[in-house]
């Protein structure tokens, strides 16, 4: 009797034991589900200045009407955005184009995608001594990005003007300072300086003629459309990107920020705002 007696008491308190530890169990799967939850409605996006922030600035309260909330984190350089995103710190970036995206794969192993195009910035170039292009003097000297992935759009504009031919077969895209076939004018291309500091060489008046990136030419105070003596067309290929790790672009917060990217009050602010020098795209 005793035994049957301590038996059923095991027993009772066992299922005590158990109770409590499913409740437990329930709370925390509960709190996992709601931290979850949090983080699908949470986008956090690295951008570069100008327009890029401006632009996510923008689409905030539209994407908070949607549920979401937006967390821009603002970087001036053109290598930690995707840094932060390979390292799960960001959710997406919004900077680079995908001739970029494609050179940094290669170069870093990055397994990155993009969610959608979202705007153009036509590269120009720009001089403090000659108004055109073919007034440039022999054995000019012209001033590049070092981002090679750039070089291609660049050199397209001296082709177009007759300076230089590139080689049969070359993408323009593709192509680098390798793929000069002729250069009439034995012009000279240094590339050794970081996109962002080639405002500064122009206002230093360093070199025959700069080329400049637009979102740095506006942030610098400069005006693409008129400033320029060469600018890009605005069917440039090269649209700046909503880059997600690979998979994430199936995530809906990701085609809820798209969404809204594209949206036309979207569009409308990035043509307004800067006065077509920057060009949307909506694909």
């Amino acid at each position: 009797m005793k035994k049957w007696l301590l038996g059923l008491m095991t027993v009772a308190f066992m299922l005590v034991l158990a109770a409590c530890g499913g409740g437990e169990e329930t709370a925390d799967n509960e709190n996992k589900d709601s931290g979850t939850a949090e983080e699908d409605k949470k986008i956090v996006v690295a951008a570069n200045p100008v327009p890029h922030t401006a632009i996510l600035e923008k689409a905030q309260p539209i994407l908070e009407e949607k549920g979401y909330e937006l967390e821009i984190e603002t970087l001036q350089d053109y290598i930690i955005p995707n840094r932060v995103l390979e390292e799960g710190e960001v959710d997406a970036n919004y900077f680079q184009h995908v001739p970029y995206l494609e050179a940094q794969k290669a170069e870093h192993g990055y397994d990155f995608v993009s969610a959608g195009g979202i705007h153009v910035e036509p590269i120009g170039i720009y001089s403090k001594k000659y108004k055109d292009l073919k007034e440039l003097p022999e054995g000019a000297k012209i001033i590049l990005s070092s981002s090679v992935a750039d070089h291609g759009r660049m050199l397209a504009l001296f082709e177009e003007a007759g300076l230089i031919t590139l080689k049969e077969g070359v993408a323009k895209e593709a192509a680098t300072l390798d793929d000069i076939a002729e250069n009439k004018k034995n012009l000279e291309f240094d590339y050794d300086y970081e996109a962002a500091l080639l405002p500064q060489v122009y206002n230093n008046d360093e070199g025959d003629a700069v080329m400049i990136n637009s979102n740095y030419a506006v942030d610098a105070g400069l005006n693409p459309l008129e400033d320029a003596i060469a600018l890009e067309g605005k069917d440039s290929p090269y649209a700046n990107i909503i880059a997600v790790r690979s998979g994430d672009e199936d995530k809906e917060k990701i085609k809820a920020l798209v969404e809204v990217l594209h949206s036309k009050e979207i569009q409308d602010f990035i043509l307004e705002e800067w006065g077509g020098a920057f060009v949307p795209v909506s694909k």
